[in-house]
């Protein structure tokens, strides 16, 4: 099972980092994952050696409590986390992009007085961007904050917070008119806001209201949520940064971390379905042999996991180049495509070679069929992807006629 998906170059911190998440992933999460899955259950037990392990902290420079690990470390820690329950990852992944905004712009104090405590697991991160109405198209946010005084008055509706109910600090993405004279560009008249709130559903806090867990199709023990503000009022030092008008900026440079993450869970999703593939298709008997030796199993077996070890590849590219301090959002759109998609087909394939027994709850597979289409939308879907990967090739190969 170790052959596949290897990474070359890893120090020995970060080998050392990555067994220990392994063992916990094969003792703690797989066991359990399909049965707390299949409840609906949020997994306090498994989060809690999370939190254990310090990987709340894993990208929180040291100064802060955190290990101050890579982008690279963090994403093969959540592809390993994935292999053994989709939902777990997401919890982790909007406290990283949370951690890794504040991080690069928040003001010091606001370092100060967040990073020690997310470092720990004392606060759990969420963000938040997308509406009801908008979907991708992000600069038709209609929530607002009005200035008053020293606070700001937040009122809208945002939609698709994963979680919303079990975080403490949302980064909350709104329209912002101060200082931006009717006519400016949507993305330039938006601020990024961290609310701090209750855990929980219902009122969280005066203005700020949880309605409650979304029912999916999958990405379950997750809570995904709404969330609506009505007259929200927050102070102006929780402007992420000090300054409006940067959120849109800010949102998407933690984004491109959420693509590299998504990246790494259908990295993760893909190995743990064929790792199930092909020990069915060695226990599997038909025709007097093990269905393994018949080669249209073999051919899907190999295309399964020419996938994965693409896919995985792509990953650590747009990790190691975000980690280089350059640009990265067309590896890590390009990652996020084909992680995404690769994903869907090895899991399908993995189904199919289950033949009737993949239908049934009872096999694991049945969960990560249900799991993987999550990937094709989180983080934008795979038209988003293309349009970005498009339209930055162009300003590479630009012709000049």
């Amino acid at each position: 099972m170790a052959r596949l998906a290897q990474t070359a170059g890893l120090t020995d911190v970060q080998q050392e980092i990555l067994s220990t998440v392994r063992d916990f992933v094969d003792k703690e999460i797989i066991p359990v994952a399909t049965e707390l899955e299949h409840r609906d259950e949020y997994p306090q037990a498994i989060v809690d050696g999370l939190r254990e392990l310090g990987l709340f902290g894993l990208m929180i420079p040291e100064e802060y409590g955190g290990l101050g690990e890579s982008l690279l470390t963090y994403a093969l820690c959540v592809e390993e986390i994935a292999r053994g329950w989709m939902s777990v990852s997401g919890i982790i992944n909007t406290h990283f992009i949370v951690a890794y905004m504040l991080k690069q712009h928040g003001t010091q104090e606001q370092k100060d007085h967040f990073l020690p405590r997310m470092a720990a697991g004392d606060i759990r991160g969420a963000f938040s961007m997308s509406e009801p109405a908008l979907g991708s198209d992000v600069s038709a946010i209609t929530s607002k904050a009005v200035r008053d005084g020293d606070e700001y008055v937040l009122t809208g509706q945002k939609m698709w917070l994963t979680n919303g109910g079990t975080s403490s600090l949302v980064a909350v993405l709104v329209r912002s008119d101060e200082g931006h004279p009717e006519g400016t560009a949507p993305h330039k008249s938006m601020t990024t806001f961290l609310v701090e709130k209750e855990p929980g559903f219902g009122e969280v806090r005066p203005g700020l209201t949880i309605p409650g867990k979304i029912d999916k199709m999958g990405y379950k023990g997750v809570d995904t949520t709404e969330l609506i503000m009505d007259g929200l009022r927050i102070p102006a030092d929780r402007v992420l940064g000090g300054a409006t008008g940067r959120g849109f900026y800010q949102m998407m440079d933690g984004v491109e971390v959420g693509r590299v993450n998504v990246a790494a869970r259908g990295c993760g999703v893909a190995q743990r379905a064929f790792e199930l593939g092909v020990r069915y298709a060695q226990q599997r008997h038909t025709f007097g042999k093990p269905i393994a030796q018949h080669q249209a199993i073999q051919f899907k077996l190999a295309e399964m996991a020419t996938k994965v070890e693409a896919a995985h590849a792509m990953m650590v590219n747009a990790a190691r180049k975000k980690d280089s301090g350059e640009r990265n959002d067309l590896e890590a759109g390009m990652a996020k495509y084909l992680a995404s998609e690769y994903c869907k087909e090895v899991v399908e394939d993995a189904f199919r070679i289950h033949g009737g027994y993949g239908f049934s709850k009872e096999y694991e597979i049945e969960r990560l069929y249900r799991e993987a289409p999550m990937l094709l939308i989180g983080e934008g879907t795979a038209e988003i992807q293309k349009m970005i990967i498009g339209r930055r090739l162009l300003e590479e190969y630009r012709f000049q006629g």
